[in-house]
């Protein structure tokens, strides 16, 4: 039986994954406080278990992205997906803060294969004008695994203690694991994809896309080329806001506003779900762009991220209220600004490279991107304790801008532009 709409299946299953990859993350995030405390780590200590991760992950992404690009859509994310769950569950048996960062780090290693599987897989399933709501879709589960972390965490270690919370998230990484490996298939394989489904995909994508023996992707051509120049220099300068909230929110809520273990479960999953939302209207509004501004596909991607980018100035003003939820609320802007950002800098890596280059260009994009996380991760460590949060929020404002403005001026459209495609004769929506 066939199956109409089928890729919105197969992105649905990619966000679930995404999902848990992000739990795992952002489980120590909300642990932090606890853990800290029983374990008497000091937020210098803490910021080298969170670039221990980043680290590993920077390092990693390159080579999983070409692992990925190289054995397939699959096997590749299946592979990793099985390891970053085993080294999710073996943080409960941390019992320092070396320990920790060691576990922690084998789980950056593993996890970097999860955004460049997911952007190579809407490469595969997604017409050109479909990939950036494909994105902003999959990139919910980056954004709601982050969202579920507080309320988990704060129930397991109300339960029973911050363990449990990573041996519940290892579990849940197994089952969509399996998961995956029973549902996932390349379009060329999906017996349930209909024969108009298919053309539609086809006659959306750029030429390389559609070569039955596309050439092997070649690092040196990703690397040398102007629009990844531009994509890791934003990468690079973007990430580091993304990760501050991934890894301090919590921590930040506690320190600096005086919040219990309860009220961060109650309010710390907000900026996330903010950038839920920022994830849906990014990937809406290139297509929106595109119509009604009469822009290019690739034009409209780059409006969509200086958007992102100047949303950022909401959290730069967060030294500026007294009220913890006012502060919340800045918080809230930006996850939504990063979010919309971030999506729009995926779709012009997946409008850039070939299906056989773009997990490649994804996965050495994101190790510029974590290396920059890392080091902004190790001044905050050191600088937190002396100067604040403040500072530091406006700082990742003005970078997120720069990187906009990098990417306006540098990143061009390839030659090869895609077909508009249609569906049953009319063009298609989302």
């Amino acid at each position: 039986m066939k199956i109409k709409g089928i890729r919105w299946w197969m992105i649905g299953l990619v966000t679930c994954g995404l999902m848990v990859n992000y739990l795992a993350r952002n489980t120590l995030s909300v642990a932090a406080p606890t853990l800290m405390s029983e374990m008497n780590v000091s937020t210098e200590q803490y910021s080298h278990i969170v670039v221990a991760w980043q680290i590993g992950y920077a390092l990693m992404q390159p080579i999983a992205g070409y692992i990925v690009d190289a054995i397939g859509t699959k096997l590749g994310f299946a592979i990793f997906a099985i390891a970053w769950s085993l080294a999710c569950a073996a943080a409960a048996l941390a019992s320092g803060w070396q320990g920790l960062a060691f576990v922690r780090g084998l789980l950056g290693v593993t996890e970097a294969a999860g955004l460049p599987a997911a952007v190579k897989t809407t490469t595969e399933w997604f017409p050109a004008k479909e990939r950036s709501v494909a994105i902003g879709w999959f990139n919910i589960g980056s954004s709601f695994g982050a969202l579920l972390a507080p309320p988990l965490v704060v129930w397991a270690i109300l339960q029973s203690g911050w363990q449990l919370a990573f041996i519940i998230v290892g579990a849940l990484g197994i089952v969509w694991s399996l998961a995956w490996l029973w549902l996932y298939k390349h379009p060329r394989d999906q017996k349930r994809l209909s024969d108009t489904e298919r053309d539609y995909i086809l006659s959306g994508q750029e030429e390389h896309f559609k070569d039955a023996t596309p050439k092997k992707g070649s690092w040196k051509k990703v690397v040398i080329s102007r629009n990844f120049f531009a994509i890791a220099s934003a990468r690079f300068l973007s990430e580091p806001a993304w990760q501050t909230f991934n890894a301090w929110i919590p921590l930040y809520l506690m320190t600096e506003r005086h919040m219990n273990i309860k009220e961060i479960a109650m309010f710390a999953w907000l900026p996330f779900l903010a950038a839920d939302l920022g994830c849906i209207l990014g990937g809406y509004l290139s297509p929106f762009f595109h119509k009604h501004l009469k822009v290019s596909l690739f034009t409209s991607r780059k409006m969509v991220m200086f958007l992102g980018c100047s949303c950022m100035i909401g959290p730069a003003c967060i030294g500026l209220v007294e009220s913890p939820y006012t502060a919340i609320a800045l918080l809230c802007v930006g996850g939504f600004a990063h979010q919309t950002l971030s999506g729009a800098l995926y779709a012009i890596t997946s409008d850039s490279f070939g299906k056989n280059e773009v997990a490649t260009a994804t996965g050495v994009g994101g190790m510029f991107g974590y290396f920059g996380a890392a080091l902004f991760t190790m001044v905050l460590g050191i600088m937190v304790t002396k100067v604040g949060y403040s500072p530091l929020f406006v700082v990742l404002a003005i970078f997120d801008i720069v990187a906009a403005l990098l990417v306006w001026n540098v990143a061009r459209p390839l030659k090869s532009a895609p077909n508009e495609p249609t569906l049953n004769g009319t063009p298609a929506t989302a």
